[in-house]
């Protein structure tokens, strides 16, 4: 079943494809034929401004973790490997310190509506039975519903290149992302020699890199999407940690 046939979906691709069409006039002037995809970045920047104030409650969520740090570290030495106590006795010291475990995901979760809608915008021929005027668009060259596979399987493989770089910067901005939340979460895993303690380290090292597999798959539009998001994040949290308190 194509979920976009459905009315309240279709009514919503109607309207983020108009408004992708009218921020592409507004940025036609400046931007000739990159003004499109300077759209899906415009969107993506209106939608993280919107979000601010649940990235301020995801740093103060950090400070409460950091804060805590010692008394989760304590709870891990007590239980050692018996989970099911220790998660008790971690929602209870969170419960009694008013902190909230799921505050750091909340800017992720609102985020992954608007993500969807670019990714269907992008994906689809037609849009409220007209034919879908966004595929038209690239960026250099590129189509932005084309996949990094699609391009180079394509005579457009020389153009790949673009695809790769914003790749290649997500994956910084992934790490930036990643070694500032260890500075500031120095004791997120299990210490070592503890149950668990390698699996739990590998993880946190490397499942973030997963988005950089999902930006190489999806429509380059999405890449767009999701390579703003992950940029403006690693500079908003570097300016929230110094002023958020």
């Amino acid at each position: 079943m194509d979920l976009s046939t459905l009315p309240v979906v279709s009514v919503l691709l109607h309207v983020g494809a108009d408004l992708l069409t009218t921020l592409t006039a507004v940025l036609s002037p400046v931007a000739g034929g990159t003004a499109a995809a300077l759209a899906v970045v415009a969107l993506t920047l209106g939608v993280r401004i919107v979000l601010v104030p649940l990235s301020v409650l995801q740093v103060r969520a950090e400070r409460d973790r950091r804060r805590l740090a010692p008394q989760l570290a304590a709870l891990r030495r007590r239980y050692g490997s018996d989970t099911r106590r220790l998660q008790e006795a971690v929602q209870r010291l969170y419960t009694s310190e008013r902190v909230s475990p799921l505050a750091g995901c909340l800017p992720v979760l609102a985020q992954a509506p608007v993500l969807s809608l670019v990714y269907a915008l992008f994906t689809h021929a037609s849009i409220a039975g007209a034919a879908n005027a966004l595929l038209d668009a690239t960026l250099v060259g590129i189509p932005l519903g084309h996949t990094l596979l699609a391009v180079v399987t394509s005579p457009l493989w020389g153009h790949a290149w673009v695809v790769l770089v914003l790749l290649a910067v997500l994956a910084v901005a992934i790490e930036a992302s990643r070694r500032g939340a260890a500075h500031w979460n120095p004791v997120e895993t299990p210490a070592a020699g503890q149950p668990g303690a390698g699996a739990t380290a590998v993880l946190v090292r490397w499942v973030p890199f997963v988005s950089v597999v999902f930006a190489a798959v999806v429509p380059l539009a999405a890449t767009l999407c999701v390579v703003t998001s992950a940029v403006w994040a690693v500079g908003e949290r570097a300016v929230l940690r110094r002023l958020v308190h």
